[in-house]
C-alpha cells in the first residue's frame, strides 16, 4: 500500500487522487467518484470533497493508498 503524507489536518478526498496520481485532473477525480469507483476505508464514497485523516485508506483503479502525517 502506497502511504500519502500530509502536513495539514486532512485532505480533499478529489485532492488525494490527484496528489498521489490515481487521476491526472480534478475531472477525472469528480468522474471515479460520482461514477462509485472510490473506496474509503471498504466502502464505496461518492463525496469527492470528503475529509481524509491519517489512517484512512483509499482505493480506486486499482490501487490502494492509505494516508499518514508528516513526521
Amino acid at each position: 500500500m502506497e502511504m500519502i503524507t500530509i502536513t495539514t489536518e486532512h485532505i480533499k478526498l478529489q485532492d488525494l487522487l490527484k496528489l498521489a496520481a490515481i487521476t491526472a485532473t480534478g475531472g477525472e477525480a469528480k468522474l471515479l467518484v460520482q461514477e462509485g469507483e472510490v473506496l474509503v476505508n471498504g466502502e464505496v464514497c461518492t463525496m469527492r470533497g470528503k475529509k481524509l485523516r491519517p489512517g484512512d485508506v483509499v482505493e480506486a483503479l486499482g490501487r490502494r493508498c492509505g494516508v499518514q502525517y508528516a513526521d
